[in-house]
């Protein structure tokens, strides 16, 4: 860690955070849902999360391929391996679930809202959307409000 980066409390956002920094400031801030996260925090953790999340589910996959068939209605059963191999991506989902909201609640702080916009996504078709925008969108000032 850099003079620069050691100097950022965990309580502020780390403007510009590397791919390493983000991921150990997500684990480090496991269910803190006060303060704020920069765009890089988040993003960078996304990705990790999604790589993550693939590795694991491309693993299920393949151990269900032996002995996967096919149903009368023609969508694919997979075989008995499925359902062991999925318990690591089960197990890596509800280990970061807490600790995804709590992210996504910081983020939205960064650009000076209540962390309780999350609940928008639950609107159909365009809370997502609008989600997502929130999530872009530059760091504001003003969400300082939201620090302790």
């Amino acid at each position: 860690m850099t003079d620069s980066t050691a100097a950022v409390p965990l309580s502020a956002p780390l403007y510009g955070a590397s791919f390493g920094q983000a991921i150990s400031r997500f684990f480090k801030k496991y269910a803190t849902f006060s303060g704020r996260a920069s765009r890089s925090e988040f993003w960078w953790w996304f990705l990790f999360n999604l790589i993550v999340g693939g590795v694991l589910y491309g693993i299920a996959a393949i151990g269900g391929a032996p002995g996967a068939t096919v149903s009368e209605n023609g969508m694919m059963v997979p075989g008995p391996g499925f359902a062991v191999a999925v318990i690591p991506y089960a197990i890596w989902g509800l280990a970061t679930l807490i600790p995804w909201f709590a992210l996504a609640w910081r983020r939205l702080h960064d650009t000076n809202r209540s962390g309780g916009w999350y609940f928008i996504g639950l609107i159909p078709l365009v809370g997502g959307i609008i989600l997502l925008v929130f999530f872009l969108l530059d760091s504001d000032p003003a969400g300082a409000r939201f620090d302790r």
